[in-house]
């Protein structure tokens, strides 16, 4: 048995059918969850993060995103556990620490920041041009 992801629909099945607008099978966008889970300047970030690690302590993933406050850190965190994509562990130790880790749905977003990546090395030029064009 493996893990791979279920396919409801090829990719060019999905670009024939995009334009109609597709839904589950309870007519709800299956898109929209995920991109309400992940809005906001840091939680997409956070989330790429989460997957370079088994398991991070906060202040590693405060290393790793410059520019963000502990405030920040500490409600992207909560905010991604509560929907279901990352699990915090608590280490009642001395001193005391918390790991967090990717859940399986967490994982199953691999693939995504995978396509993410393979597109950011293609339009690698473009995207850096425009970025610098705006720091001007």
């Amino acid at each position: 048995m493996t893990n791979e992801p279920k396919r409801y629909m090829t990719y060019e099945e999905y670009l024939q059918n995009i334009r109609q607008g597709i839904v589950t099978k309870d007519g709800r966008c299956p898109v929209t969850p995920l991109l309400l889970m992940l809005q906001g300047r840091w939680k997409s970030q956070l989330m790429y993060e989460m997957c370079i690690y088994d398991t991070v302590r906060f202040g590693q993933l405060k290393k790793d995103l410059p520019g963000i406050t502990n405030t920040m850190l500490t409600k992207a965190l909560r905010e991604l556990e509560e929907d279901g994509l990352i699990s915090r562990e608590q280490f009642n130790e001395i001193p005391p620490h918390v790991e967090y880790s990717l859940t399986e749905m967490g994982r199953g977003l691999l693939p995504v920041f995978y396509a993410i990546m393979n597109w950011g090395f293609e339009y690698e030029d473009q995207l850096y041009e425009n970025a610098d064009r705006q720091k001007e």
